[in-house]
């Protein structure tokens, strides 16, 4: 079972990471790298317009985009541990994992880790204004955690109360709310910011439905394999 988990996690995480990885860098970065030229005032935003809407970004850099790349790979192997050990309880539990339902389950670890937190606190480009990193922190991790019970609860529930309390969970933090910043203010243009948070969330999207169809995948083959070896 220990060598199951940890293969599975391994080839689903690399993968659906290196892949997270490459969209990044093709999607994600170059709005990323327009945004810190304003920040650092090479580009100048009057409202009206600016110097240029399509400047000279950065080419490729090896020793740059490789680390991103290893990071991105050990995040989502991490997400991949936590993913596969939360499919091998429901899988005692009864639930069918393969492949096409690591699907669901993809688009459920999309919502708690980036939409349901990013609904109050979006992904922000560098130079906009930002509450304090601790709090926003506390907030972020607290709200996965309150929208990771939620879809436990309404996948796994079976009680109107139990679906009740799930979606009590999953408004709670908004009501609440995420540590704003008291002035809205930077040079980044707002459409910059919209672009890479739209950027972000499709990019985010895109690489968890492809960890859980990984996950699903892999976890299903190391169990064949395993009922394979324990029957020669």
């Amino acid at each position: 079972m220990y060598s199951r988990f940890i293969i599975a996690a391994l080839f689903a995480g690399a993968s659906a990471g290196l892949i997270a990885g490459l969209l990044q860098l093709i999607f994600v970065q170059p709005v990323l790298l327009h945004a810190e030229l304003y920040e650092s005032g090479e580009l100048v935003h009057f409202g009206g317009g600016a110097i240029s809407a399509h400047p000279d970004l950065p080419g490729f850099d090896a020793m740059r985009d490789g680390l991103s790349l290893v990071f991105t790979m050990l995040t989502y192997t991490g997400y991949a541990l936590i993913m596969i050990a939360l499919m091998g309880v429901a899988e005692d539990r009864g639930a069918r994992i393969d492949g096409r339902s690591g699907i669901l389950w993809g688009v459920a670890g999309f919502v708690a880790f980036h939409l349901a937190p990013g609904f109050t606190l979006a992904p922000e480009v560098p130079g906009v204004a930002a509450a304090d990193v601790s709090a926003r922190q506390i907030w972020w991790f607290a709200t996965v955690g309150a929208a990771g019970v939620a879809l436990w609860l309404i996948a796994f529930g079976r009680t109107w109360i139990v679906w009740a309390i799930a979606a009590a969970l999953l408004v709670a933090p908004h009501l609440i709310g995420a540590p704003e910043p008291d002035v809205f203010t930077g040079p980044v243009p707002t459409e910059i910011g919209a672009l890479f948070a739209a950027r972000a969330f499709g990019v985010g999207l895109a690489a968890w439905v492809l960890l859980g169809c990984f996950a699903g995948y892999f976890w299903q083959r190391e169990g064949a394999h395993a009922d394979a070896q324990a029957n020669a």
